[in-house]
């Protein structure tokens, strides 16, 4: 898997505003424009801290078929781990499948990411 997840910073009211746009079908969005946003470098920054992006690769590695699992092969709690893939959930980074016997398993389809920061 080599596909990059495209991701921009914009402040909360540059980003409603681009959503309006969108909505009112004044903006199109291209197809290499980022497809996540987040609100600052900081809260990039948080959420893709290195134990996150160790998470990340590790579940793109391994395919856990459970937060059990996941829990078992990083030594972190299996609510710490919830809360924190949750969170980057919300950002588009990981998602859920059904695993075996209903469980949880993570999935990320990406390589990695591209960061698109402009300096306006």
């Amino acid at each position: 898997m080599t596909r990059k997840l495209k991701i921009g910073i914009a402040s909360l009211e540059d980003f409603r505003a681009r959503t309006m746009a969108i909505a009112r079908g004044e903006l199109k969005p291209g197809k290499n424009e980022p497809k996540v946003w987040f609100q600052s470098l900081d809260v990039l920054a948080k959420v893709l801290s290195p134990a996150n992006r160790h998470l990340l690769a590790l579940i793109a590695e391994v395919n856990p078929e459970s937060l059990d699992e996941l829990s078992a092969r990083t030594g972190r709690a299996v609510s710490n781990l919830s809360r924190t893939l949750r969170t980057m959930e919300s950002y588009g980074l990981v998602h859920f499948e059904q695993g075996p016997r209903r469980k949880l398993a993570p999935r990320v389809d990406y390589s990695g990411i591209e960061l698109e920061l402009a300096f306006h």
